[in-house]
């Protein structure tokens, strides 16, 4: 569906993933594995595009429900990868996959095999202040170490990855199972409170279209 203008959300690939649809085409995070033809469906059925048009894929964190179909992607249209530093060796496999301990971590692990996904060497690795494909890169450690939000200046739109998320009713903060260090999340979220953005794009949930900014600055109160 298309969100505002040029900015779409591709539905049904369980983890959000978004095409920004300029001169060329940009994705922000890939789903689980085995949707890509739902990607690429969207793309060439809807948006009347080709895969090829795809330039840049920027994953905002490494875990795989955002990163499942990027090895596909990635070869069929030649697109550079990017991802922040913190999380590249994650995705490269250089690094193994944390997962969570106990019971979860076991099903962590199965649902890991279930759902593999390729290893891809990411060809553009991004700091705090980058900019990329017109956005700016913020670093927001805690759901992840390299997890970052995109923000959009001049459409003043903040794709938030898994770092924040919002139902229709409310705004949450990342989930606390699948995070490694809520605190750091905290001071992430207080962090981009303090930014001017009307529109919230999270990695889960549905798009906040009006008056983000001040919704995300009362949930950083709460958090205080």
């Amino acid at each position: 569906m298309e969100i505002i203008p040029g900015i779409h959300q591709i539905d049904g690939v369980n983890g959000n993933c978004y095409v920004i649809a300029r001169d060329g085409l940009i994705l922000i995070d890939t789903g689980l594995p085995r949707n890509s033809k739902k990607i690429l469906s969207y793309i060439q059925d809807t948006l009347n595009r080709k895969p090829s048009e795809i330039s840049t894929i920027i994953l905002t964190h490494y875990h795989i429900d955002h990163t499942g179909n990027v090895y596909e992607l990635k070869n069929l249209s030649g697109a550079k990868v990017a991802i922040h530093e913190a999380d590249a060796d994650f995705v490269s496999g250089r690094k193994p996959i944390p997962t969570p301990k106990g019971g979860l971590g076991i099903l962590y692990r199965l649902l890991g095999i279930f759902f593999r996904s390729s290893l891809v060497e990411p060809d553009i690795i991004l700091k705090n202040g980058d900019t990329i494909a017109g956005f700016t890169c913020i670093h927001t450690p805690g759901h992840t170490p390299g997890s970052i939000c995109l923000f959009d200046p001049v459409s003043k739109v903040l794709f938030a990855g898994d770092i924040l998320r919002y139902d229709g009713v409310k705004i949450s903060g990342a989930p606390p199972q699948f995070t490694m260090d809520m605190g750091e999340v905290q001071r992430s979220i207080i962090m981009i409170a303090t930014l001017d953005f009307d529109i919230l794009l999270c990695g889960h949930g549905i798009p906040l279209k009006s008056g983000a900014a001040e919704k995300v600055r009362n949930f950083a109160k709460s958090l205080s």
